[in-house]
């Protein structure tokens, strides 16, 4: 079970390649979903920018996500935080260990940027993984049900 620090907030960083949609999502989730109990940041091991069909399919749910910036990792280096969350293979594999980490989860998804075809196909695929995303964060993060 996952709680926040008594303290206060519990503090999340999401990780991914690019830091420009999975990550992008799961911080805008968080935020959304239990943004009272949770601090909520993201980076990738490159920074790009935040996918426009990311920012189209969290608007969905009522989330705004048009203003968050793809980052690096090495902007939280020196942080500490309750859970860092890779949410793709290659963040795993590139950073697997985070110093400040207190706990450290993987989540395997797809990424909808590497997706070709229609506008439309695309965002279906940018909302499974939007969904999946708030299915674990629901579950192991906001609910603190699941691990």
């Amino acid at each position: 079970m996952v709680e926040a620090e008594t303290s206060g907030r519990g503090r999340v960083l999401f990780l991914c390649t690019h830091n420009s949609a999975r990550s992008q999502m799961a911080e805008g989730l968080l935020r959304g979903l239990a943004g009272a109990r949770f601090e909520a940041a993201s980076a990738g091991t490159e920074a790009t920018r935040v996918r426009p069909e990311a920012v189209s399919v969290m608007a969905e749910l009522g989330i705004d996500i048009s203003g968050q910036e793809s980052k690096t990792l090495d902007r939280y280096l020196k942080e500490t935080f309750d859970y860092v969350v890779t949410v793709c293979d290659e963040a795993n594999e590139a950073c697997p260990f985070f110093p400040g980490a207190k706990e450290r989860l993987h989540w395997s998804l797809p990424d909808p940027s590497a997706v070709g075809g229609t506008e439309e196909e695309r965002l279906g695929v940018f909302r499974s993984v939007r969904d999946r995303l708030r299915d674990r964060i629901e579950g192991e993060l906001a609910n603190g049900e699941g691990g």
